[in-house]
């Protein structure tokens, strides 16, 4: 790996669609955690789409 590039871990923008796709998941399997689930799942997901967005504009080297 160069300085040009980073790994996939080091990319907000990965980490930004993994939260938001284990919120979703979480939802979808029922995985509750507790009586506020709903609204704390939807709170991480838009967390986890904000991070994605972020990390992609802020982005300045390519994964590889």
């Amino acid at each position: 790996m160069n300085a040009e590039t980073k790994g996939m871990l080091q990319s907000k923008t990965i980490w930004g669609a993994i939260t938001s796709i284990v919120a979703i998941l979480s939802m979808k399997f029922g995985y509750d955690i507790g009586d506020q689930a709903m609204i704390v799942n939807a709170i991480i997901g838009a967390v986890g789409a904000a991070l994605t967005v972020w990390g992609r504009i802020t982005a300045v080297k390519k994964i590889g």
